[in-house]
């Protein structure tokens, strides 16, 4: 029994000795310099609601405390929410300065207002992690920052605000391991320039004295110049290295092996080629590679497949690498060499001999030369979560194998010549969010089944062969954002049910990304660091095709135009808050536009084009005020162009092929009856009431003259004996007018008729005498 209660003893004690951290006595001078902190933010989600005087400081959240001694050590007060929700809003306080032990200290993604980063920062000298990514700080990087003599971790990018003027400071912190400072103009600094024959241009020579730097990002900012082998002479601890977004051109001899063994390459947008980096091969523990748009030009070297066959991400997309992939194998979890001039067989590469189970789960291929079928070696991938094979040669029906890849999330086959229809095995593929066949020469019905892919964000088939009724399992989709399904040949009506697509009803939003699950991060060895994979589609808006990409999952679009689609537009529709895109052009429609259309606010593009809608144009579209493309042109419109700066403004094109339409911006006139609807009912009401007091004098006049008449007989026979005397004096005033105007006319025509004889005979006498002479 003894035994057990010292067992217990002991448990308990553990427990406590667990909690301690809790019950620490916080340090009171430290804590009401936090309060002090606190007062400077404005807290819109009560982050810091437990910052209160009744509790101590060590319970608060994102405050850590020395176990021994009670002094607060880590302040973590970045925002955990990348939408924004949980902003802190204000200025940053000298409050600080009274936690000398401070070691962290995280402020990323919050909103300091453009206010510049204080200099008082550099007095603390405690710091080991500064973290200030993205927290909207702008001006000029204080020089105070060189006196953080314990700094290792220091995070100042993501603020485009910030420039430098003089970067000297940077190489007094040689403990510093990893540093960003990615968006902030270095340009500013003189004193960079280097003439020698080591270096030429702008980048910061001082970068190299940093014997202990781990990670280094620069990018989305003006420098430019040449980087050496120079450069990087003392860097060998160096694990991830990130340039992008600059005109920095790589200038390194063919044979230079670097001092360092990195972990994760991200080179994108700057001058690396036009040769492919013979100094890769030196680098034998990489994880990530990426050549983005790096001007490589020319053919794959025959190391370079070897090599990289441990590599677990490799982007190479948007350069003009060409080769054979047929036999290339692929080892890697993440393979992206989208838009470069790759060829071969689509199956042979497909159907390489794998000797473990793949572990690819992106693969892009799209814009290449890639040809043929692509057989049925698809279920040896069955960990494809992406798979974009869009803009090639390829050919065939879509296997039924496709059916294995349980996995798939987004699939792209556009751009191609694939026949058949759309496999039933497809339905397999539960978490698909995203199909893009679009321009091929798929045939027969959309399949019903379509209605049961509950995660379906994107549906894309425009211009196939697609025929049969509009497919009314669609509605289903609540999560759909993007439908088109514009020149193929769909008949039937459009359904009612659309009005359940939720996600088109509903305003986008940033905050409530559905699509973020599309979405693919690779972490790359540095704060706030990561390599992502984001889909992208050719979308035909507002009478042009663009690509979207950042802005996709904001994209709200219903495209079914060129079809054989019949009947009229269900009033339904207007419930699509959020579409932002409506094209039904080139069907069969019939009867009215919607006359509450205006409630579509977020509508910039309508085109109704081509169809056999009659009426009048309704008055809410001059409601969308965010409407930038109109087509209305050749339906049977009529009636006067409802009037608004917007709709007037529009080409007179946009309403042509509709003779009984009116008004500005065409050139024909609205006559009266042609007005809006609302002043033909004022004038009908006008004549209605005219006609009315007309009837109403008429019958109050007659029965007053006659009703006298019938009532008093000496009023009637002085009256009757009136109009007899009156017809007298008539009859004899018209027989005497006639008698005269018989005389008259006798008369001429006897004076007439001697004229005429007389002139006869003087004519003749001319005639005769002119013939003798």
């Amino acid at each position: 029994m003894r035994n057990s209660e010292l067992i217990m003893m002991f448990l308990l004690l553990a427990v406590l000795s667990l909690c301690k951290t809790n019950s620490l006595a916080c340090n009171e001078r430290e804590k009401h310099a936090l309060l002090r902190f606190k007062q400077s933010f404005t807290d819109p989600t009560n982050r810091l609601s437990s910052w209160s005087l009744i509790e101590g400081c060590c319970g608060w959240a994102g405050v850590r405390c020395d176990n021994v001694s009670g002094r607060v050590f880590e302040l973590h007060l970045g925002n955990p929410d990348d939408s924004g929700k949980s902003t802190l809003v204000g200025k940053l306080s000298p409050a600080l300065l009274e936690l000398e032990h401070l070691k962290f200290l995280n402020l990323s993604l919050n909103d300091f207002r453009g206010t510049p980063i204080p200099s008082f920062l550099g007095s603390m000298s405690s710091l080991t992690y500064l973290n200030l990514w993205g927290a909207l700080f702008s001006g000029l990087v204080p020089h105070q920052l060189g006196n953080l003599s314990s700094i290792r971790q220091l995070y100042l990018g993501g603020n485009s605000g910030l420039y430098v003027d003089n970067f000297s400071w940077i190489s007094l912190l040689s403990p510093l391991e990893s540093l960003d400072l990615g968006w902030i103009d270095l340009h500013r600094d003189i004193h960079w320039l280097d003439y020698s024959n080591e270096l030429n241009g702008t980048l910061p020579r001082n970068l190299g004295l940093l014997s202990n730097l781990v990670a280094l990002r620069i990018g989305n900012n003006s420098i430019e110049g040449t980087i050496s082998e120079v450069n990087f002479a003392k860097l060998s601890k160096m694990k991830s290295l990130g340039i992008y977004l600059t005109s920095v051109i790589f200038n390194v001899s063919h044979n230079w092996i670097p001092p360092f063994q990195l972990q994760h390459i991200f080179l994108m947008g700057c001058k690396l080629g036009p040769k492919f980096p013979a100094w890769l091969q030196t680098q034998r523990f990489l994880q990530t590679l990426t050549l983005h748009d790096v001007g490589i030009v020319g053919t794959v070297p025959k190391w370079f497949w070897m090599w990289a066959s441990n590599i677990q991400t490799i982007y190479l997309g948007y350069n003009q690498i060409s080769g054979n992939l047929s036999q290339v194998l692929i080892n890697s979890t993440n393979f992206d060499a989208d838009s470069n001039r790759l060829v071969g067989q689509i199956s042979s590469f497909l159907c390489q001999k794998l000797n473990e189970r793949s572990k690819l789960r992106i693969l892009d291929l799209s814009n290449n030369a890639l040809y043929g079928e692509l057989g049925h070696c698809l279920m040896r991938w069955q960990s494809l979560t992406h798979l974009n094979l869009g803009s090639n040669n390829l050919s065939g029906e879509i296997p039924e194998s496709i059916g294995s890849l349980f996995s798939l999330k987004a699939f792209h086959l556009h751009n191609n010549s694939f026949s058949g229809g759309i496999p039933l095995s497809l339905n397999n593929c539960t978490f698909l969010g995203l199909i893009d066949f679009a321009e091929n020469k798929l045939t027969g019905n959309i399949p019903s089944w379509i209605g049961e892919s509950t995660h379906l964000m994107v549906i894309r088939l425009r211009s196939n062969e697609f025929f049969g009724d509009f497919p009314q399992q669609i509605c289903r989709l609540s999560s759909l954002i993007i439908l088109d399904l514009a020149n193929n040949r769909l008949s039937g009506s459009i359904p009612r049910c659309l009005n359940n697509v939720s996600a088109m009803a509903t305003i986008p939003s940033a905050i409530d990304d559905k699509f973020s699950t599309l979405k693919f991060s690779i972490y790359l060895g540095l704060q706030r660091s990561s390599l992502g994979y984001r889909e992208d589609l050719i979308l035909v808006v507002k009478g042009r095709k663009s690509t979207y990409t950042n802005i996709l999952p904001l994209v709200r679009i219903v495209d079914l135009s060129c079809n054989n689609l019949s009947g009229g537009i269900p009033i339904e529709i207007s419930s699509l808050f959020g579409l932002q895109s409506l094209n039904l052009s080139q069907n069969h429609l019939m009867g009215r536009i919607p006359e509450n259309i205006g409630v579509m606010k977020y509508l910039e593009s309508l085109d109704l084009s081509n169809n056999h809608l009659s009426g009048e144009i309704p008055q809410s579209i001059t409601y969308l005020t965010f409407l930038s493309y109109l087509d209305l042109s050749y339906n049977n419109l009529s009636g006067r162009i409802p009037s608004s700066t917007q709709l007037q403004s529009f080409n007179p094109l946009d309403f042509i092929g509709n003779p009984e339409l009116c008004g500005a911006p065409l050139l024909k006139n609205c006559t009266e009856n042609e007005g809006p609807q609302g002043d033909e009912n004022v004038e009908g009401s006008e004549r209605s009431w005219f006609f009315i007091g007309a009837a109403t004098g008429f019958i109050v006049g007659f029965w007053g003259v006659c009703g006298a008449l019938l009532c008093k007989r000496a009023w009637r026979h002085a009256y009757f004996k009136f109009l007899n005397n009156t017809k007298d004096r008539v009859h004899v005033v018209m027989t005497a007018l006639k008698w005269s105007w018989v005389c008259y006319h006798f008369r001429r025509y006897h004076m007439i008729s001697l004229g005429c004889l007389r002139g006869c005979n003087q004519e003749g006498r001319e005639e005769r005498g002119g013939g003798e002479s």
